[in-house]
């Protein structure tokens, strides 16, 4: 997509459910089969923070369109009044709120999605079994390790690099897990290749490279997403869902040579985005930020002091915010493999409706408040100033 046009969410997915993320839903119609003890609580909030002393039930059992841990982690901002209920009750309702951001043409798709998944992991024989599963010591370089599981914003942030408000630098990957994940999706190409599957790209705006949840890598991107990014997102991105991240889209992305060679000016479909680099040899590619914008100001003006580029380094990762404005400049030579990691909150995503003010995040709400506050001055002392006159006379 060219800089000049309108900056979109990446996931083709997603856009149908998210496209009155800043609106008011229309209550969900009452289900055939809803147990009665849902409807009235179908006009309650969810709580903006976590109940944490409260245990979620478990529910390893239910089978749909969202994992497990979705609704473990939703559970948690129930009202007060819902969290005794019983489990159908609950269940029904948390589904009520996930269904507003998929409409039922869009869990079609899901659900021929996840036929596709299905028989990918029945079929496909992987090249590193050992990736399948999370093995924090061979996948992270100690650094990253030891500063994520001391668990401080201090240990975290000795490890971070932030050149520009928001974007965050750090060493994550170890080499020898870049190799790996690299020959991975290397082999499942060539198996799709050879048994002429039509593969399913990560988004609408990259013709190549690989869904790493499509065969079989979910449950380990799940751990990885949820014991080693949400802790770092919790500390620095609370107020777009840092500390409710519950789902992901992970894919790797190829550039260079007979792949793509750019990406245009987008937002991502996520509250937080991880980025790394997996090599190979490459020179170019750089990601360039132009700011962050909630919905309403995505394609406003590029400030100077929100530009930025950033180069990348293999096992080198940058984390951002989603709608962060970014793009990708040419590869000139070599191939370059990312692996992304979109992080998203299903409470952060409910809450956003009821807002109209993003000046915590967004740099034109930012703006637009500062000169508000600016013009409410100017007129408090043009009233005063008026006011002493007259007493003068």
């Amino acid at each position: 997509m060219a800089l000049e046009g309108p900056a979109e969410r990446r996931d083709e997915g997603q856009q149908g459910g998210m496209a009155n993320g800043n609106g008011v839903a229309p209550p969900p119609s009452r289900m055939a089969g809803r147990p009665l003890g849902a409807a009235a609580y179908s006009d309650r909030r969810l709580r903006l923070n976590p109940n944490t002393e409260h245990k979620p039930q478990d529910y390893t059992d239910v089978r749909g369109e969202y994992a497990p841990a979705v609704y473990s982690a939703l559970e948690r901002h129930l009202p007060p009044s819902l969290l005794e209920a019983d489990r159908d009750v609950k269940l029904h309702f948390m589904r009520d709120i996930l269904a507003r951001y998929w409409p039922h043409g869009e869990r079609n798709k899901v659900h021929r999605h996840k036929e596709y998944r299905q028989k990918i992991v029945h079929l496909y024989k992987p090249l590193h079994q050992e990736l399948y599963s999370m093995h924090p010591s061979a996948f992270f370089l100690p650094t990253f390790l030891e500063a994520v599981r001391t668990n401080t914003e201090e240990s975290i942030a000795s490890i971070m690099t932030e050149p520009i408000p928001g974007v965050f630098s750090f060493a994550m990957l170890q080499p020898n897990f870049c190799d790996m994940l690299l020959e991975e999706v290397e082999n499942f190409e060539k198996w799709v290749h050879a048994m002429k599957f039509k593969i399913m790209r990560p988004n609408t705006m990259n013709k190549y490279g690989a869904v790493l949840d499509d065969f079989g890598l979910e449950a380990m991107l799940n751990q990885f997403m949820e014991e080693f990014i949400a802790p770092i997102s919790k500390v620095f991105y609370p107020e777009v869902g840092g500390g409710t991240l519950d789902s992901h889209h992970a894919f790797v992305v190829e550039y260079g040579k007979d792949r793509d060679v750019e990406l245009g000016f987008h937002v991502d479909d996520s509250e937080v985005t991880l980025n790394v680099c997996l090599g190979k040899q490459f020179s170019g590619g750089e990601l360039y930020f132009r700011g962050i914008r909630c919905e309403n100001h995505v394609n406003s003006e590029t400030q100077h002091e929100e530009m930025y580029d950033y180069s990348h380094v293999p096992g080198r990762a940058v984390l951002h915010r989603g709608r962060h404005r970014h793009g990708a400049r040419p590869t000139s030579s070599g191939l370059r493999m990312n692996l992304l990691l979109w992080c998203r909150s299903s409470v952060f995503r409910e809450m956003k409706k009821y807002q109209m003010d993003f000046s915590s995040w967004c740099g034109e709400c930012q703006r637009e408040k500062r000169e508000r506050q600016i013009q409410c001055v100017k007129a408090t002392k043009l009233a005063f100033l008026r006011g002493a006159g007259g007493a003068m006379i």
